[in-house]
């Protein structure tokens, strides 16, 4: 086993331990602004659909049922502009960080093959190149790499943490780099339903590909847009001819998703309403803690999309840390993310409503 550990780095969130005793040791109690896991309820119609599907003995399939893939083509055509959407074009997930994880292993990728990812990212990249043995890079223009070895690139828009949005001509400008260097383009836009002062657009829209999947992926989740973190609900849609080796892999490593939540994924891109709801509970905790922030001295750059606020003093992340803990406040230092965010913090929106308000008033 050591010998697969051995090749991770150490867990993150590990080193926030002690921030969060002294936060949680406020009078008033801790106000968690960190990990960033949904608060609110889930809606009653995803409830609803999940218990009507409880009574489901046998084994759900990992492609899943021809309802859910219904529902995800039909959601990518209305809600991202894709045309032409097929069942072979999607593909069911078990949540989107084990894909992040696995991902590269299950591309068969190892030693002398690389993975690109964002300077500023998501650590599970680097987790699952390393998981794969494979050699992994970071990027400010993902077309300054240099494409020998590279056989994955992730794009992240909106961005977590710093909720920058690409815009469609340097996604359609990255999209055919990659066709004409033979790179697989992973797409992860678990954000996009959350954009604020910018519209994100996805690769699988036809302006940014040319009316073809071919060599791209994007990767979606529920977790945010429908509060179901707890659900493990996400799904890929784009190639066909990556997808197809991926289900024949998944099904040998029973990468099923639950038919219970099956139903309830089904019932959630279904709806708009509920995710339009959500939306505006955190466009104004999102509003508040950003104007609380900012009047406590902070500098906010970027952040014009995703459930995030990218924060800083201009001083070490942990310098910041330790000052918002001793409020009672809890948030993720930037250098999670890659040391060029050594100097920020990331505020997570998922919080009640009566926690961001006490946090406004701390910061005040």
């Amino acid at each position: 086993m050591s010998a697969v550990s051995d090749r991770l780095p150490t867990f993150p969130w590990d080193k926030l331990e002690p921030y969060k005793t002294t936060a949680a040791a406020h009078p008033d109690g801790i106000v968690d602004l960190s990990v960033g896991t949904p608060v609110d309820p889930v809606p009653d119609l995803i409830q609803k659909a999940l218990i009507d599907a409880a009574d489901s003995p046998g084994y759900p399939t990992v492609w899943g049922t021809p309802a859910l893939r219904d529902a995800i083509t039909a959601w990518v055509t209305r809600r991202l502009g894709a045309r032409d959407v097929t069942h072979r074009h999607v593909l069911p997930i078990v949540g989107s960080k084990e894909l992040v994880a696995w991902l590269p292993t299950q591309l068969g990728l190892g030693p002398g093959d690389k993975v690109a990812y964002p300077r500023l990212a998501y650590p599970t990249y680097e987790v699952g190149a390393r998981l794969a043995r494979a050699g992994y890079e970071v990027y400010d223009d993902p077309r300054d790499l240099d494409p020998a070895g590279l056989k994955l690139l992730w794009l992240n828009s909106p961005s977590n943490p710093t909720g920058k949005v690409l815009a469609k001509q340097e996604l359609t400008e990255t999209v055919a780099w990659a066709r004409a260097n033979g790179v697989l383009l992973f797409s992860d836009e678990c954000y996009l339903e959350l954009g604020w002062e910018a519209d994100p657009v996805s690769v699988l829209h036809p302006d940014v590909n040319g009316g073809s999947y071919d060599g791209i992926v994007a990767v979606h989740s529920l977790s945010k847009r429908s509060n179901l973190a707890g659900y493990r609900a996400a799904f890929l849609a784009g190639d066909p001819a990556v997808l197809g080796p991926l289900l024949e892999i998944r099904k040998h490593g029973g990468m099923m998703t639950s038919t219970p939540t099956q139903a309830a994924v089904v019932a959630a891109l279904s709806d708009d309403t509920h995710v339009h709801e959500q939306r505006e509970r955190y466009a104004l905790r999102r509003s508040l803690l950003r104007e609380a922030l900012l009047s406590h001295g902070f500098r906010i750059e970027h952040s014009e999309a995703s459930l995030y606020l990218w924060a800083t003093r201009d001083e070490s992340c942990w310098q910041t840390v330790s000052h918002l803990a001793d409020l009672g406040i809890l948030v993720a230092p930037g250098d999670f993310y890659g040391k060029a965010g050594e100097n920020f913090v990331r505020v997570a929106l998922t919080a009640t409503d009566e926690r961001v308000r006490a946090a406004v008033e701390r910061l005040s």
